[in-house]
Formats: C-alpha cells, sequence, structure tokens
C-alpha cells in the first residue's frame, strides 16, 4: 500500500487544541492495528496529558523544536530525534520552537486513537505543511 501528502486527511481532536494529525495509515482507512499520523503542533501547542492504557506511542521529530514530559521527566526534542512512550505513562508534548512541530507518530496498538481522532473536525493542511510531508522546503 502506497499513499502520499495528497491523500493524508487531518483532523484537529477538539476545537480548542493546539495540534492536528495527517492520518498516515491507521485502522479506519487501512485496517492495520496501529495509527500512523503526522502530528502538527502550532506554535506554543501542546498536547494535553495524556496516557494508554495497552499502547507504546513513538514520536519522531520531523521538523522544529519541543519538549517531551513524561512521568516527572522533561526532555527536549529536535529535529531527528526520537522518543518512546510506555503504556501508562502519563506524557506532554509541546512546540517550544519559532514555527511549526512535525512529529511522526505511531500508537500500537491503535487504542481507539484513530477513531478518535477521525471522530475530530478536518483540518486543511497548509503549504507549510505540505512541504514538510513531501519533503520540500517550506515556503
Amino acid at each position: 500500500m502506497v499513499k502520499t501528502a495528497a491523500d493524508y486527511r487531518a483532523f484537529r481532536i477538539s476545537p480548542d487544541d493546539t495540534n492536528y494529525m495527517a492520518c498516515v495509515f491507521d485502522p479506519i482507512g487501512e485496517g492495520v492495528p496501529f495509527t500512523c499520523v503526522v502530528e502538527i503542533y502550532d506554535v506554543g501547542g501542546k498536547t494535553p496529558p495524556n496516557s494508554h492504557q495497552r499502547a507504546h506511542e513513538m514520536f519522531f521529530i520531523l521538523k522544529g523544536e519541543g519538549r517531551a514530559h513524561c512521568d516527572g521527566r522533561t526532555v527536549e526534542l529536535r529535529t531527528g530525534d526520537a522518543i518512546l512512550l510506555p503504556p501508562t505513562s502519563v506524557h506532554v508534548i509541546e512546540n517550544t520552537g519559532a514555527s511549526k512541530l512535525y512529529a511522526l507518530c505511531t500508537m500500537v496498538p491503535n487504542e481507539d486513537f484513530a477513531e478518535m481522532i477521525h471522530a475530530g473536525t478536518p483540518v486543511a493542511l497548509d503549504d507549510e505543511d505540505r512541504a514538510v510531508l513531501t519533503g520540500m522546503r517550506s515556503p
């Protein structure tokens, strides 16, 4: 199965969220047992504190600068860094940079993550998002 950046649909889970997800592969679209998205954080954006009962969640920073908080520990994140969060850990990822933060995020197993994403509000990807997703230089 092959998809291009033009195939990705993006959603903001809650209207007040400062991050949104471009779905790459998930159980709803492709019937796989995991969820893979590019999570895009607005400047100053972050996830609410959250945890997953059974799922491991991995973030690979594609572009930008951020910070991860997990069970009382804080680490800085930059392009090329990766972080793996174990089940039951309470975590937050935040954008600390001057531009958007882009992270490839995979959750295994899905644990209803894709369903929550697809139930959100559709978001149109902008020129910068498309440039990052296609590997082109941002405008």
